[in-house]
């Protein structure tokens, strides 16, 4: 008796145990095995979406950096590496600047031309400018900088599209005889105001407004020695925008030259590529040659044919070894 009573307390501990063991993971967020097959069934509702979500076009694989990758080859070594372009551009003593001239801007440019310098303090340095407008201190800094480099090196300006404001005062600060602007380049001429809204007392605001002043009159200054234009037609000018396309820049004193399509290119061979001249009053020609009758291709000699050879070849192409 006492056996059966003691098996019957066994018994009700062991389901009391695993009712309260089953609660217990329920309440820790374990899944229910009855719901297991409601959410299988979801589960694969899910999967099944996805699949038709997922876009079936391969994305294009892209480099780490936005900026465009080149090799380069270091002087003395066999092997090349990508780079990028703007590095590989300095070492070639070339500098673009295509952004707003800021304080952050000129920073990065000014610590460039040092590094140019440092490099090799005689060896020219090429800058293309397609500025869509500076700041006045700071592109003052640069000003300063470029005078000093043009004492040991020249320095070569091109106006790639625009120029405005200190920008194009910076790509007439090049090497005279070596600034130059692109055909369809446009200059705009025109005083710096101020570079932030100014805040404070009545005096402060005027203060500022007399050291703008002040260094506009500079840069004109400065820039009547850049053109050779006298003071007063460059105060007469820049009371308004000024614009100059790159033939008038070029009368302005503004820049030397406008680079155009020599009339002889280079050929992929090293050899010179003469198409002649197609406009003008002038008698048209085809490679220089004089034309009797006929156009394009009618100078052109066909090549001899070998009298002596009798071959029974069906066509022009290489000879056939007979044996």
């Amino acid at each position: 008796m006492r056996a059966f009573l003691l098996i019957s307390t066994l018994s009700a501990l062991w389901i009391g145990g695993a009712a309260f063991s089953f609660q217990n993971q329920q309440s820790n967020g374990l899944p229910d095995p009855s719901s297991l097959g409601q959410k299988a069934v979801f589960s694969n509702n899910i999967h099944a979406q996805h699949k038709m979500s997922v876009p079936t076009r391969r994305e294009t694989i892209k480099m780490p950096s936005q900026t465009p990758m080149v090799p380069w080859k270091a002087p003395g070594s066999d092997i090349a590496q990508f780079v990028d372009i703007n590095s590989a551009m300095y070492r070639d003593r070339t500098l673009m600047i295509n952004k707003f001239i800021d304080e952050e801007k000129a920073n990065e440019i000014i610590s460039i031309i040092l590094w140019m310098r440092s490099q090799d303090e005689r060896r020219d340095i090429s800058i293309y400018f397609n500025v869509p407008g500076a700041l006045m201190r700071p592109s003052l800094a640069i000003y300063d900088l470029l005078e000093q480099t043009k004492q040991t090196c020249t320095i070569e300006t091109v106006n790639l599209g625009l120029c405005t404001g200190m920008g194009a005062f910076l790509c007439a600060a090049g090497t005279k005889g070596k600034r130059s602007a692109m055909p369809n380049s446009r200059f705009l001429l025109q005083r710096a105001g101020l570079d932030q809204p100014v805040r404070g007392q009545a005096v402060d605001i005027v203060l500022e407004v007399k050291n703008i002043k002040m260094w506009n009159d500079r840069v004109e200054k400065e820039l009547s020695k850049l053109t050779g234009q006298p003071l007063e037609k460059i105060q007469n000018d820049l009371k308004r925008d000024f614009y100059l396309s790159s033939d008038e820049a070029v009368q302005y004193g503004l820049i030397d030259q406008v680079l155009l399509p020599a009339p002889l290119k280079r050929a992929a061979r090293g050899k010179n590529a003469d198409l002649g001249a197609f406009e003008g009053d002038e008698e048209q020609k085809y490679q220089n040659r004089e034309t009797n009758s006929g156009g394009w291709g009618s100078q052109q000699q066909a090549p001899p044919r070998d009298q002596g050879n009798d071959d029974d070849d069906d066509d022009d192409g290489p000879k056939i070894m007979k044996g």
